[in-house]
């Protein structure tokens, strides 16, 4: 990818891509500070190496001199949102990984989710030497979101006893992983071994839930996030309807008593489970920001749709997956933004704009959905970081948009720039790199 890599060299890129600049204001604009469902009118946001220093009305805030001013009139102002399963390619693959597991897909894999606003992703499958990952992008060696990571995960095929379950938690903690990873395959008591001494160092794990241990015992043992709504699904599955009512019920309450957080992936598991319109997704413009062999992958799945996590009939999955993620929302569980980029169709960055039709159907508001990405992911993160709205303190990470999502949610899409860690990425930026990585795919 020698033409993507000297474009970092570029004048245009050095603006934006270096240290933060000192200062930076957003002038005039409209606010979302996603602590509530508000805009705020006329607002200046200065933002001060990597955190954000003051937020106030236009009239009444001196602008430091020298600042580096984006004139934000008419535009909208607010947090950046977050994938919260999302996957980063290997930096260091070993010799039997495909290809295409090179230094350039993991560069572009990372410039995906920011080019689309997403400034955070925590990352739910880890590989050997990826902890190096989250250095290099903080150091500006790759432009990328904040990265929060889960190690290499446990399943059947990782586990084979309790002891081993032990000895990997421990290992991944000394590691330095920010959490543990669960697949399908682990047995109950591997489970248990590995739950209590995640509990015992105080590092989380999430993700699926095991056939062997259920939800229940899954949200009885600590887990702190349940990916894909699947271990609901089996669950709820085993009864009729009245008494599955009844069941959503408790285990909704369950759930919020235990202060766990969904994850949904809405639109990944609709393809997963055989349920999507796999024409229309063969023809996504996103597509062409990815390796031939990766799209050739999602076109040989599309043809024979099966997995083991199907349940039934496949539509009739998807409107129970569609009900529990609704009957959670209006309960009150704890619900993250997420999609489970890159899997099938699921290209960074652009997934997101995929999955928030799903969140919709749900019954979910545009400020919800929002949420969900930005405010939220802040609360989880919050023993790391404070970030997910707009106020002093918080560290800058903020898409600029034209027109306000609030009232249309694809006005994400239709954004001005983005800024991860105080760094400003400006739409011609982005769209000039975006250009760069066709290209380069296109061969």
């Amino acid at each position: 990818m020698k033409n993507f890599l000297l474009l970092i060299l570029s004048p245009i890129l050095l603006i934006s891509c270096s240290a933060p600049q000192a200062q930076t204001a957003f002038t005039n604009v409209n606010l979302l500070p996603m602590d509530s469902d508000q805009v705020l009118a006329n607002q200046t946001v200065i933002i001060e190496n990597e955190r954000i220093i003051q937020v106030g009305n236009s009239e009444e805030i001196e602008l430091p001199s020298g600042a580096t001013i984006i004139d934000g009139s008419d535009k909208y102002l607010m947090p950046g949102l977050a994938e919260m399963h999302g996957h980063v390619p290997p930096t260091n693959p070993d010799p039997s990984a495909p290809g295409y597991f090179d230094k350039e897909y993991v560069e572009s894999t990372l410039f995906l989710y920011v080019s689309n606003g997403i400034t955070t992703v925590r990352g739910m499958l880890g590989y050997e030497d990826q902890l190096s990952l989250k250095d290099s992008v903080n150091s500006g060696a790759y432009i990328g979101p904040n990265l929060y990571l889960a190690g290499p995960s446990f399943n059947g095929n990782t586990i084979s006893s309790p002891k081993e379950a032990k000895d990997r938690v421990i290992q991944q903690y000394e590691e330095g992983w920010d959490l543990l990873k669960i697949h399908p395959g682990l047995t109950k008591e591997q489970y248990d071994a590995m739950a209590e001494a995640a509990n015992e160092v105080d590092i989380t794990f999430g993700g699926h839930v095991p056939e062997d241990v259920g939800v229940i015992h899954a949200i009885e043992s600590g887990q702190i996030t349940i990916d894909h709504v699947d271990g609901y699904v089996r669950y709820l599955s085993q009864f009729d309807a009245d008494e599955m009512t009844l069941k959503l019920d408790e285990v909704i309450q369950l759930t919020k008593e235990n202060n766990v957080w969904i994850v949904p992936t809405m639109a990944l598991w609709e393809t997963i489970i055989g349920a999507a319109d796999y024409e229309a997704m063969k023809a996504y413009d996103e597509l062409k920001y990815i390796p031939e062999a990766v799209k050739q992958n999602y076109f040989t799945f599309a043809e024979t749709p099966q997995t083991g996590y199907a349940i039934g009939d496949p539509q009739e999955q998807a409107k129970l997956r569609t009900r529990i993620l609704a009957e959670m929302n209006r309960a009150g569980v704890k619900i993250l933004m997420g999609t489970d980029a890159p899997q099938l169709f699921s290209v960074p960055g652009f997934s997101i704009h995929r999955e928030l039709p799903y969140m919709k159907a749900a019954g979910m508001t545009n400020f919800e959905i929002l949420k969900s990405g930005t405010q939220n992911v802040g609360e989880y993160f919050s023993e790391w970081d404070v970030f997910g709205t707009i106020a002093e303190g918080q560290r800058a990470d903020l898409i600029l948009m034209n027109e306000n999502p609030l009232e249309d949610l694809s006005a994400i899409q239709n954004h001005s720039g983005v800024m991860v860690r105080g760094n400003w990425y400006s739409r011609e930026m982005i769209d000039e790199k975006l250009t760069e990585i066709e290209a380069y795919y296109s061969k």
